[in-house]
């Protein structure tokens, strides 16, 4: 009976071990290959929602190198809030213009480490190491770029307790293993790190029709996790609950994939996810002292909490662990208090009801015009929400 239950398993590892090595050959063609430009992009999936780019961001954008500017498949960035000196991971880095954006942010005592499978790309961000830290002012790099499986971040050299911060822009979705990226961002991110990351989400389990279709694959689609299931995984893999940050609507606008779509329906969302310690923290009193560059007056955490300076705010347990631990910490204190939270916080935040209250403020355009991006994302591309401007990839 054992034997029996061992092959069964063996047999289905292999088959799923078939279809996950499809998936990414399929991917790594896809972004290795046939993309050529941000405007071959068949659908505007790969613009993260919708976000204003902090001034700091905008500055160290326009010192990017025009080689690797051309070689990003998406529009906007994924930038935190503060940066300095921290060690971040980027997952599915690309030909690095996100990494040089955060390596100008952290200055020269912090790094910036990119992960990518994809060897064109790989060979794009390395080639402008030197050129970027010259531009910067900085002795030499601090950044590194490895090849490697967002999946398999121990094969690729990465160690436990290993960042503050893991980013990521609209990559995850193109994993066959979900859990096994989160699992492994849990890993080697320290007590207090943070995981922000912008990704697509469906509003139910996709059918294989769409999971099996090779381009929806590649426009960050097909491989989109139903919303529900992140909170499930965090939890299991050991992060708090996701908290959104912002949420935009993706508008397919090809007939063609829209007719395999058939109802499903899409979501670009930027969550953040806090690996925290085993400790619960009490209902806490707390006041933002100011000190994170371009947000001195106030800093949005979530779409529920924004903390405006010198303002006294109650906050549950988590976003006290979360304050006390994160690279937050020395931006707050903290004083505890038997009052009640300022804000109820929802448990399990819906980014489709989140989008439909948030319309008012559409822009017509999915990213800001910054150098060497267009502003549609892709065919008759657009994307609906609030905000002034997309993250991106």
């Amino acid at each position: 009976m054992s034997c029996k239950c061992k092959c069964a398993c063996s047999e289905g590892d292999s088959k799923a071990a078939d279809k996950s090595k499809e998936v990414l050959d399929t991917v790594k063609e896809y972004y290795g290959k046939v993309l050529k430009k941000t405007s071959d992009l068949k659908t505007d999936a790969c613009c993260t929602a919708k976000t204003r780019m902090a001034k700091s961001a905008k500055d160290a954008l326009a010192m990017v190198h025009d080689d690797v500017v051309s070689r990003y498949y998406g529009c906007g960035l994924i930038v935190p809030e503060c940066l300095e000196g921290m060690k971040i991971l980027d997952l599915g880095s690309g030909a690095g213009q996100d990494c040089y954006v955060l390596s100008r942010l952290v200055g020269e005592e912090g790094h910036v480490t990119g992960i990518d499978m994809t060897d064109e790309q790989l060979e794009v961000a390395r080639k402008y190491q030197q050129y970027h830290a010259d531009k910067f002012g900085f002795s030499k790099p601090n950044t590194d770029f490895v090849k490697g499986y967002i999946e398999s971040l121990g094969a690729a050299g990465l160690e436990d307790n290993q960042f503050d911060l893991i980013v990521s822009n609209c990559v995850v979705n193109l994993s066959p293993d979900k859990r096994a990226v989160l699992t492994e961002a849990c890993r080697v991110l320290k007590e207090g790190g943070e995981f922000f990351f912008g990704d697509v989400y469906a509003d139910r389990d996709l059918p294989e029709e769409i999971r099996k279709h090779k381009v929806l694959w590649g426009e960050c689609i097909a491989g989109s996790l139903w919303w529900k299931d992140l909170y499930k995984i965090a939890e299991q893999v050991g992060f708090s609950r996701p908290r959104l940050f912002a949420a935009s609507k993706i508008s397919v606008k090809n007939a063609e994939l829209e007719a395999v779509l058939g109802h499903s329906k899409f979501v670009s969302v930027t969550y953040r996810l806090f690996k925290l310690p085993q400790t619960k923290e009490r209902v806490t009193e707390v006041v933002y002292n100011g000190g994170i560059t371009d947000f001195e007056d106030s800093f949005k955490l979530d779409h529920e909490w924004t903390f405006k300076k010198g303002e006294a705010q109650v906050v549950s347990g988590e976003m006290a662990s979360i304050l006390k631990t994160s690279r937050f910490a020395s931006k707050f204190t903290l004083t505890a208090t038997d009052k009640l939270p300022t804000v109820a916080e929802v448990v399990m935040v819906d980014p489709f009801e989140y989008v439909a209250r948030d319309t008012t403020e559409n822009g017509s355009k999915c990213c800001p015009d910054v150098k060497g991006q267009s502003s549609k994302c892709g065919s008759a591309a657009k994307v609906e929400g609030k905000g002034k401007c997309c993250g991106g990839k």
